[in-house]
């Protein structure tokens, strides 16, 4: 026994000793490839005053350039601009993809050693801060760490000052996910303590309200613009007409007019009236509609690459960008994965299909804006295979090829440009289709003010974001949001009602207008918080992301609710990412919400009446799963004998 503790204690040290050289060797070797990088850098943009103009002298050379000069017509700045830069930059431009920060705001050079795991794994998986843009010429990234705002501004800071000394001097856009709402789902949202919490866009929609969408658009705008960050990825305008696709949490729901009503307010929202230096510019998402997925799988895997539209319903998708997203101005348009079935003459996903990009987007409905891929069709990554649904047998430049001639200008998720200058030197594309794209992407720089000002006031992020003022809106919208869907005379609840409660991260707050008790027994009434079932799969990374699949409760989940909820009279509250079969809940229990990401505060002002229930259902909910299964992928609201239907919701 001795003898095997003795191996086993050389064997853990091996493995700790095996580990900490291999992180020293990646340590120091990015650490060689940043020192290099940096190497390749000029001096900082010097400002400089010529004619009574005072600007940034980003190309160094001493005197105004017209895309340098404030006072220049925008179309003037994007010509100039585009005619100094050379090919290698004009394909890094065209690339808008993940990037690395550490928790202290500093760019991501080395690998990390972090409690983190989004941090810890992508330290490892992405390529250096320096790399993507010296080196590679990249100036758009999306942000995934959730930090505070002073080192979010601090971060913007430092990779504006580094792509300062570039040789054009272009300003970095920073993209972020939604991070606006009270639940962490880093495969869709990305949870920010730094500002304040919402619902989410179901439970905006549940609001009717788009006064109040806007407002949370501006507010959202404030928060973003305080750490610098100019670009959303978001909002979702696609209907979430099949009840079963995992991304449903992300939409207004399953009606077109709602959708368009609510997807314009929102953009308004951060953008605006039209996109200027205060603005947030918007990437709608996804066009043409990714809401019918056949069987409600999700084409970020591919058991879900294909569209269904048995009910021949393709244009009601297409309401809410039309009506909603195209009557905002949005600023860009993000096409989804999957492969619309039937609709166009190539079966072959939106981002590669000509026909939706180029003849419908373009022109049908004559969108100039800039259009980018959702992330990761072109190349494999640790994250999986390249998402090139339909076009799977090219190569990774063939399938850049298709994309650039369908109509897009961004590619989302990717960063090799050294395949679009290849396909320039081969001939196979005209460095004028570029430049085509190019002016969309800088004209949305220079209208959101990057060049001359990219820079954010460290210490005024954290006085703006997530102020007091912010977060009560926030619990308003989510007060307001909630949807009460059964009541047998139990709400509102009289103050030292004996509760016991199960399923809340803070339930003390229950204590005080009710009284909180330890067992089922001693209550007047039982609270049970419960969530939308999923499907749990691990064959993909993402997967776990991703609550996909069934909506009915196991016989396992349901007993365990049932069981509690028919001792007592009995509130259920229901979380709904998605539209969950509730009907022998519904019949056990004596009251019963849907909500849309509530706090447990905002539940107990509810629950015991000092803010009254006025929400209605953003989609119907299925009285079955055989429903669920019957209904059609494209069409809203058409499951047989819904338990609540569309727009549903009692109040008090």
């Amino acid at each position: 026994m001795k003898k095997f503790g003795k191996i086993l204690k050389y064997l853990i040290l091996g493995i700790i000793t095996v580990l900490v050289l291999g992180f020293a060797i990646a340590y120091f070797s990015m650490k060689s490839k940043s020192n290099k990088n940096m190497e390749l850098l000029g001096v900082e943009a010097p400002t400089l005053s010529q004619g009574g103009i005072s600007f940034r002298d980003l190309n160094k050379n001493g005197k105004l350039d017209t895309y340098e000069n404030p006072n220049a017509q925008i179309e003037d700045r994007v010509d100039d601009l585009v005619r100094q830069m050379n090919l290698e930059e004009k394909a890094g431009s065209m690339y808008i993809t993940m990037i690395g920060t550490t928790t202290d705001g500093e760019p991501m050079e080395t690998p990390a050693i972090s409690t983190d795991p989004i941090t810890f794994m992508m330290s490892f998986i992405l390529p250096s801060n320096s790399e993507m843009i010296v080196r590679q010429k990249l100036n758009s990234f999306n942000i995934l760490a959730s930090l505070d705002a002073d080192k979010m501004a601090k971060y913007n800071n430092n990779i504006q000052k580094m792509a300062e000394r570039t040789r054009l001097g272009i300003p970095i856009t920073i993209a972020t996910d939604p991070r606006h709402g009270t639940q962490n789902n880093p495969g869709a949202a990305l949870y920010t303590p730094a500002f304040s919490q919402w619902p989410s866009s179901l439970g905006l929609a549940a609001t009717r309200d788009t006064l109040l969408v806007r407002e949370f658009g501006d507010i959202a705008r404030q928060e973003y613009t305080a750490v610098g960050i100019r670009l959303a990825l978001h909002p979702m305008a696609d209907l979430a007409t099949e009840p079963r696709w995992g991304r449903s949490n992300g939409t207004f729901g399953e009606d077109a007019q709602l959708s368009a009503m609510m997807t314009k307010a929102y953009v308004l929202g951060f953008q605006g009236d039209s996109l200027d230096q205060n603005s947030v510019a918007c990437m709608t998402k996804h066009f043409s509609g990714g809401g019918p997925q056949k069987d409600g799988e999700d084409p970020h895997f591919p058991y879900g690459k294909e569209q269904a539209y048995p009910g021949d319903n393709f244009d009601y998708h297409v309401i809410p960008f039309i009506d909603g997203a195209f009557e905002a101005n949005t600023a860009q348009i993000m096409p989804y994965y999957g492969i619309p079935v039937g609709q166009t003459s190539e079966d072959v996903a939106f981002g590669f299909n000509k026909d939706i990009i180029q003849g419908l987007l373009r022109d049908s409905l004559n969108f100039q804006g800039v259009v980018c891929t959702d992330w990761n069709i072109i190349s494999d990554t640790q994250m999986g295979e390249g998402r090139a649904w339909g076009v799977e047998h090219l190569s990774y430049k063939e399938r850049i090829k298709k994309v650039i001639d369908a109509g897009c200008d961004q590619f989302g998720g990717e960063n090799n440009p050294e395949l679009i200058v290849d396909l320039v030197n081969e001939g196979l594309i005209d460095e004028s289709r570029l430049d085509i794209s190019i002016k969309r992407i800088m004209r949305d720089k220079f209208r959101l003010g990057l060049f001359d000002n990219p820079y954010v006031n460290e210490q005024n992020a954290t006085r703006i974001a997530g102020q007091n003022a912010f977060r009560e809106k926030g619990e308003i919208a989510q007060a307001k949001s909630m949807v009460l869907l059964k009541n047998d005379a139990l709400l509102p609840l009289k103050n030292g009602t004996k509760v016991y409660v199960e399923g809340m991260l803070i339930p003390e707050v229950f204590d005080g207008p009710g009284t909180l008790v330890k067992n089922p027994e001693d209550a007047d009434v039982i609270i049970k918080r419960i969530r939308t079932p999923f499907d749990e799969r691990s064959d993909y990374f993402l997967e776990k992301f991703f609550h996909q699949g069934r909506l009915y409760y196991s016989d396992e989940e349901k007993k365990e609710i049932l069981d509690l909820i028919s001792q007592k009279p009995s509130i259920v509250v229901a979380n709904l990412e998605r539209p969950a079969i509730l009907t022998e809940i519904a019949g056990t229990s004596a009251a019963l919400f849907a909500e849309f990401g509530t706090s447990d505060e905002v539940l107990v002002d509810v629950l015991f009446g000092k803010i009254k229930p006025s929400g209605k259902l953003p989609f119907e909910l299925p009285s079955s799963q055989e429903a669920v299964e019957n209904q059609k992928e494209d069409v809203p609201y058409d499951s047989k004998d819904p338990l609540y239907p569309f727009g549903y919701g009692l109040g008090y």
